[in-house]
């Protein structure tokens, strides 16, 4: 089960990420709601700041957006105006039954009860509706964001969301797997400040903060593709497992 001091440390940087996360390409968020037509209704489960909610929403479809912690969704209100998420998790949604055509998560399906949240997940999907969990996740094919990974203990590789997550359960036909590479481009501060919003750095001790931001900072001043950059292009693969509801 997820480590739940973890899964609920991000409120104390909500801004921060926010705005340095990266967004998830519009290709990438078609293709999870592909086959649903227009102004499909969608929850958007962990949904965090709004980030995936507003990229739901920029394709002209109705967000309802899901949230544990009250600071993620101060700041999902403050950026997203006119929208507010609700209260709640994975496993109790204070949703009634079959009442979305698709369920997306961005960034937070490893958090769940799996076995409690894919019975919530169905309970309120339409039947054939989609269940869609998306990542982003560095790009660890080059060196350097390899590297990155490494110093900052992120282990979300591409391989792992993959290989670990092999089907939502007995509700939930096959799992298809979508695969979107993009970037964003950052400042060598900028990449520091990004990953001060990750749960290991926001939980961890202050002399091992200091160590990962001391080692970042060695990174970026001395690889060979990084040193005497003003920005750099952090290279993302976007992973989509989307499974219809049976």
């Amino acid at each position: 089960m997820a480590d739940h001091t973890q899964a609920l440390s991000f409120g104390a940087a909500a801004a921060e990420y926010d705005r340095f996360r990266p967004r998830y390409p519009d290709r990438a968020v078609r293709w999870a709601l592909d086959g649903l037509g227009s102004a499909a209704r969608v929850v958007d489960l962990g949904a965090g700041t709004g980030i995936l909610t507003r990229g739901v929403l920029a394709l002209g479809h109705e967000v309802t957006p899901v949230e544990p912690d009250p600071d993620m969704r101060a700041q999902l209100a403050t950026a997203t105006p006119g929208l507010t998420a609700l209260a709640g998790g994975a496993e109790s949604l204070p949703l009634p039954d079959a009442v979305a055509d698709a369920l997306v998560v961005g960034q937070a399906y490893h958090w769940f009860d799996r076995e409690l949240a894919h019975a919530e997940i169905a309970r309120v999907l339409r039947p054939g509706g989609t269940f869609a969990p998306i990542w982003n996740i560095r790009d660890e094919r080059v060196s350097w964001a390899a590297e990155l990974g490494r110093i900052a203990h992120l282990g979300d590789n591409a391989g792992n969301v993959i290989e670990k997550y092999p089907d939502f359960g007995p509700a939930f036909e096959p799992i298809e797997l979508g695969e979107f590479p993009h970037h964003t481009t950052l400042s060598p501060d900028d990449i520091v400040a990004m990953l001060h919003t990750r749960s290991y750095w926001l939980t961890a001790p202050t002399e091992r903060r200091a160590r990962i931001d001391r080692e970042l900072r060695e990174l970026l001043a001395s690889h060979p593709d990084l040193s005497g950059r003003e920005t750099v292009d952090l290279p993302y693969r976007t992973i989509v497992l989307r499974a219809r509801r049976r």
